[in-house]
């Protein structure tokens, strides 16, 4: 094997290990990782004591592996997470059967249960979840859409995890 050869062999190998290490440390909002790490951890008596975080990870069971960024609120029962209603992937997942999965709050990594929350049952969680995370509701109080609001809140689709 020439020098040519063997150098580009190695140039990507490397390459290939890099990429794999992405994929599997670094979940982003579109882009999803592998792995959640956190320590396991039972779940607390009551889920208002975590809700300091911002931005956390999700991991859905199931194959392919799939961690991913997302903003949560909590309520005395469990954790609440909304997605806009564009047919995304892992809302997809959760109702195509694959309810359990695992978010990770700081180091500690909670089992769960997803059940989606639908029709105007959405709305007290939605409230709670907007008011944590600074997102307007996008209607006012007579019920009508309010015309600045790009992405209405009211109309996200809601998943409400408890522990399994």
């Amino acid at each position: 094997m020439s020098k040519k050869t063997t150098l580009y062999f190695v140039l990507g190998v490397v390459v290939g290990l890099a990429a794999a290490a992405y994929a599997a440390t670094a979940p982003y909002e579109r882009f999803p990782g592998v792995v959640i790490g956190g320590e396991l951890t039972p779940p607390p008596a009551d889920w208002n004591t975590v809700n300091d975080h911002g931005v956390v990870f999700l991991k859905l069971a199931g194959f392919p592996p799939f961690v991913i960024r997302i903003v949560y609120s909590t309520d005395d029962g469990g954790i609440i997470t909304a997605t806009r209603p564009d047919g995304g992937y892992w809302a997809g997942r959760v109702r195509g059967g694959r309810r359990d999965g695992w978010i990770r709050l700081g180091d500690e990594t909670y089992a769960l249960t997803a059940t989606e929350i639908a029709g105007d049952e959405r709305i007290p969680y939605l409230e709670n979840y907007g008011a944590k995370n600074g997102m307007r509701m996008g209607y006012d109080f007579d019920g009508e859409i309010v015309p600045s609001v790009n992405e209405p809140l009211h109309t996200w689709e809601v998943f409400y995890w408890t522990p399994r």
